[in-house]
């Protein structure tokens, strides 16, 4: 088809966002964009796509969410940060539901191409005790060991998806994404991940004149941070690929918390005085993306440097900061309401 019909779930998210963005911008034009979250707390809304606003743990609005859809990109999930994640174990799990009601009905529907977006918590937890950690190959996420929810979630969703293509013919594809960050993301409330929560923290020192910042953890924890435009660049490669099994997709510049700081810091001109709250949630101690799998198979893996894509995404905040605004947080928000006591528009009946 010229034009295939292209469902994105979670694209009120912030991938999902950036991802309608992009397939915009390349000439698609048939985009049905989906998220559970009213219009007004969507990353990004754009006309000329069809917005709707859906419970996808639902199978009813999946069936109709699949309905003459040629490709999927399930990047709907509920989740956030280590601190969400960590104290939102149940509501982390019962994202299962999302993914396996848009396989149910991908399938029924005759759908070409499935990407699910899975992540790097699906990783072995032993592998990843030390800072100094050894850059985690695809092949570690077994024996399971998890990150207990969230992880636990993403690893079976990718198991579905595997016998999804073996038993029934669904064309899956899988990544597994190591922590995305980059502009028109959650900075603050609760959600945030690590890059967007030092900006905002760098900002607020900066413009508050009381230069201290508190870290969580004792900052030597290490993580790699891919930008959101590698990001965007990997689905597409990774759901037009012949690759059945998940690969990594992140960045492989490796980088403690203290690290990430030092940066944020340099791209304001400004040195703060840390404190360490060792009692915060930090998960692992190390994380880091093997990409050899990637670059043996796609030819390629996401290279924006961390300080680049910082710089890009500190801006961004900072503009939000100065103008006031808030990014909304539904926690337990009523999908069929706007904020307002206003019904949002459901799919056609």
């Amino acid at each position: 088809m010229n034009d295939p019909l292209i469902l994105i779930a979670g694209a009120g998210g912030f991938i999902g966002g950036h991802l309608v963005a992009d397939l915009r911008g390349r000439g698609f034009t048939n985009i049905r964009a989906v998220d559970i979250k009213p219009f007004d707390e969507w990353h990004q809304l754009f006309d000329g796509v069809e917005n709707l606003s859906a419970d996808l743990k639902d199978r009813d609005e999946c069936r109709l969410a699949c309905r003459d859809v040629s490709e999927v990109y399930n990047l709907a999930a509920d989740m956030g940060g280590m601190g969400f994640i960590e104290n939102n174990k149940a509501l982390c799990m019962l994202s299962v539901l999302i993914n396996t009601n848009l396989l149910i009905e991908a399938q029924a529907a005759g759908v070409n191409r499935f990407f699910y977006a899975s992540s790097a918590c699906v990783y072995n937890a032993d592998k990843q005790r030390d800072a100094n950690v050894v850059p985690l190959k695809e092949e570690d996420a077994y024996p399971a060991m998890p990150e207990d929810g969230y992880g636990w979630e993403k690893l079976f969703s990718e198991r579905m998806c595997r016998h999804f293509r073996e038993d029934f013919g669904l064309s899956t594809r899988l990544a597994r994404f190591h922590n995305v960050y980059g502009p028109h993301g959650t900075w603050q409330g609760g959600r945030e991940k690590a890059p967007a929560a030092v900006c905002r923290k760098v900002i607020h020192a900066l413009e508050s004149g009381r230069h201290q910042i508190e870290i969580w953890g004792d900052g030597n924890q290490t993580r790699s941070f891919m930008y959101i435009d590698d990001c965007i660049q990997g689905i597409d490669r990774i759901m037009h690929s012949n690759i059945l099994e998940p690969l990594n997709l992140g960045s492989s510049e490796l980088v403690t918390i203290n690290q990430l700081v030092d940066i944020a810091e340099d791209i304001a001109g400004v040195a703060l005085e840390r404190s360490y709250k060792l009692d915060a949630p930090k998960g692992v101690n190390g994380r880091n993306s093997d990409n050899s799998l990637i670059q043996q198979h796609l030819g390629w893996e996401p290279s924006i440097r961390l300080r680049d894509g910082m710089a890009k995404t500190f801006a961004w905040i900072q503009e939000q900061y100065l103008a006031g605004r808030v990014v909304p947080i539904a926690v337990g928000a009523s999908p069929s309401t706007n904020g307002h006591g206003h019904r949002t528009p459901r799919f056609p009946r």
